[in-house]
């Protein structure tokens, strides 16, 4: 089973929203052993981030892939790392330069800028998407 911590400040608000999380979660649990550290601020993001050895910053100027590739990407990632993995979503401010910089990559799913409680969904999706394509299965067309 792969392990997946998601690092990310403020909470999820929205009902519907939390509908959808559950959902990918519960699409996911099968494979994927999903922990979320979801922060208070800025500090606690620097404090948690500290005691990972390896994580990726979902940033719009990190490296974009289409699905296939961002597929390709996960697995190697869970490979070298022993099938875990720490993703890092910014809050409303985004993610401070001193985490960037120290990340050992930098993921973006758009050049647009997206609500920290939207980026959980896309990468919930694209998680399990990912997944799926590795597998084989129909879900991708």
């Amino acid at each position: 089973m792969f392990k997946i911590k998601v690092i990310s400040v403020g909470k999820t608000k929205e009902a519907w929203l939390k509908e959808a999380l559950d959902a990918y979660s519960q699409r996911l649990k099968a494979t994927v052993s999903m922990e979320w550290v979801l922060l208070k601020n800025v500090q606690q993001l620097n404090d948690a981030v500290k005691k990972e050895p390896f994580y990726i910053c979902l940033d719009p100027n990190g490296k974009a892939y289409s699905s296939e590739g961002f597929s390709t990407f996960l697995f190697q990632q869970l490979i070298a790392q022993g099938a875990r993995l720490t993703f890092v979503i910014g809050g409303p401010e985004g993610i401070p330069q001193e985490i960037i910089r120290k990340a050992s990559f930098l993921l973006s799913f758009s050049q647009m800028t997206f609500t920290h409680q939207m980026i959980r969904l896309l990468l919930l999706e694209q998680l399990y998407r990912a997944i799926e394509i590795h597998k084989g299965t129909a879900y991708h067309k």
